[in-house]
């Protein structure tokens, strides 16, 4: 496994996403930027208007702009491959985002127990949740024309339709407190349980399965698909970052720097699996 720096630590690496240019993309939440990785390690930063900003989780729209949230400040942000920033306030603290298969970026609210809806051309619309303090945390795109997300303190998943009606799957673990969720290669959601030391995965018609890792104490954050099969994931207290295959099966790879913290994960142009760690590098691990 290699790590590369891009940023100082103070910055905190926290998300990542592969872009429509080859680059990778990278929120620094306590340094208020957003960086950018090009295949040949050339890494530019962009600041946002407010250092404060706590950009946080990072995808692809439809626009082929990247959007992410910006927690501390309320926000929605887009900046575009060469670099243009703009953003759409919004409300409760957005954590996640994805994007819709209606074109829409989709996000959670974590202290608004909401899911927001923003178009490309910045209209907000909100939907309530059947639950107070639920923390809605992660969102990601399911096989059936809806969005799947968390509920960490609420320790469910929940799906959306693209009309706003939720349906809640309470999770058969006590305290599972779910955190990171995908769309898997077999048309199941898998997601982490940060307070579990789990990983489960969750079919459209919300049966639940639940895999624990060897190590419960591991706090499992962000996951993302693996294209031959099963998911990726990060094991933040852990110094890890594991596979696990669409049986459960569980692999795991240790980072070369210890409290490297790694939060999100995803693929890169180059096939490799790519990691944010909050040292203010990257670490890529060849698949």
């Amino acid at each position: 496994m290699q790590e590369i720096r891009v940023t100082d630590a103070a910055a905190g690496p926290y998300g990542i996403v592969t872009g429509p240019d080859g680059a990778l993309w990278i929120t620094l939440v306590h340094g208020g930027r957003i960086a950018r990785l090009a295949a040949d390690g050339t890494v530019e930063e962009h600041a946002l208007d407010s250092p404060a900003a706590g950009p946080s989780i990072i995808t692809v729209g439809s626009d082929d702009a990247l959007w992410f949230t910006r927690n501390r400040d309320d926000r929605i942000g887009r900046i575009t491959t060469h670099g243009e920033l703009s953003h759409f306030t919004v409300r409760g603290a957005p954590f996640g985002i994805a994007p819709g298969p209606d074109g829409a970026l989709w996000f959670t609210e974590m202290n608004g127990d909401a899911i927001g809806r923003v178009t490309p051309d910045g209209k907000v619309t909100e939907f309530p949740l059947p639950v107070t303090g639920g923390f809605p945390s992660m969102i990601t795109p399911g096989a059936d024309d809806a969005m799947w997300f968390t509920l960490n303190q609420a320790h469910a998943i929940g799906r959306i339709t693209l009309d706003g009606q939720v349906t809640l799957h309470a999770l058969p673990t006590e305290g599972a407190a779910p955190v990171g969720i995908t769309l898997g290669p077999d048309g199941a959601a898998w997601f982490v349980e940060i307070g579990a030391g789990q990983v489960g995965r969750i079919t459209p018609d919300g049966a639940v399965t639940e895999f624990p890792l060897p190590d419960r104490a591991a706090r499992p954050h962000a996951i993302t698909p693996d294209p031959d099969g099963g998911c990726w994931l990060t094991e933040w207290a852990a110094n890890r970052v594991a596979h696990i295959s669409p049986t459960g099966k569980i692999e795991e790879h240790d980072l070369p720097t210890p409290s490297s913290e790694p939060h999100g994960i995803t693929l890169g142009p180059d096939g490799a699996v790519w990691t944010a760690l909050e040292t203010g590098a990257v670490a890529r691990l060849p698949r």
